[in-house]
């Protein structure tokens, strides 16, 4: 009589099986365990969304001090900027990191509100609907922040007690872009993003793309350089020259538009135009067209 092998002998025995059994639901708790910890380790969008263009303004603005004085290219001298400015730098990186707490727990809890609870990332739409999407979402910040922007302007008391911490970077530089009194940065940046997330449709992974271009574009603007091919300065007529306009004496009244277009300013008459001229002491000036009164 032949022996049986052992594998044959392994499934007559009642036993056996069960061991094996047992092994088998081992590795099916394991691969859980283990698939349970990529899920924690995993960053949702909502998080990204939050999170990534806070970094990217400090990145970015970090490359712009890292290049360094650049004196050819500035819209001002470091010694006009030394004199004008009456912040510090280190009081600027405080207040900007209290408008960006802000900004998180608002982020933060817009995303806990519209969250079906699920955990699954929504499907992205077409390529052309995300096109179709950032540019709504471009219109309706700009239009918010137009408006809300200029009527800090005209009332007296907010540009005093809110709006005018904003107006101490005379010379604006890079990362001082959100350098803004905690309730301005909730009503115009905060408020005005969640408003063009929610008013275009974009989903939370879009959102990590937008708000990170317009933070790119909000610190481009008030870099205080005019750089030689700049893709920002080609694309958009807002730009660091036409906001640097803006925050002179002689133009306070003028050019509100950002972060993008110039449309509003243009269709309500607060639009100033300006030519860059060269100072002589190196550099250079954005110097107004027309000044009207």
């Amino acid at each position: 009589m032949t022996t049986p092998s052992l594998l044959q002998s392994l499934y007559k025995d009642g036993n056996t099986c069960s061991w094996c059994n047992r092994q088998s639901l081992s590795l099916s708790k394991l691969f859980r365990v283990r698939a349970a910890s990529a899920m924690a380790f995993a960053v949702s969008d909502e998080l990204l969304g939050t999170f990534v263009p806070i970094a990217v303004y400090w990145i970015y603005s970090g490359i712009y001090v890292l290049l360094g004085d650049l004196e050819k290219y500035r819209l001002h001298t470091k010694a006009e900027e030394n004199v004008k400015n009456i912040v510090s730098k280190s009081s600027v990186v405080k207040g900007v990191l209290v408008q960006q707490a802000f900004q998180i727990s608002v982020s933060l809890l817009l995303f806990a509100v519209i969250s079906d609870g699920s955990g699954i990332a929504k499907p992205q739409p077409s390529l052309l609907a995300i096109i179709v999407q950032f540019l709504v979402a471009m219109f309706v910040l700009d239009t918010w922040q137009y408006f809300m922007h200029r009527y800090m302007h005209i009332n007296k008391f907010l540009y005093k007690h809110v709006h005018s911490k904003h107006h101490t970077l005379v010379v604006p530089y890079a990362f001082g872009a959100l350098f803004n009194h905690p309730l301005e940065g909730l009503l115009l940046d905060t408020i005005g993003g969640a408003l063009a997330f929610l008013v275009s449709g974009m989903t939370p992974r879009t959102g990590i793309f937008f708000f990170s271009f317009a933070t790119i574009k909000t610190v481009d603007d008030h870099c205080g350089l005019w750089l030689p091919g700049n893709p920002l300065h080609v694309l958009f007529s807002n730009n660091s020259a036409y906001h640097d306009v803006h925050h002179q004496l002689y133009g306070s009244k003028y050019n509100f538009s950002q972060p993008f277009f110039v449309m509003w300013d243009r269709i309500l008459g607060t639009y100033m135009p300006y030519s860059l001229e060269k100072r002589k002491e190196g550099g250079l000036e954005a110097r107004p067209i027309k000044h009207k009164s």
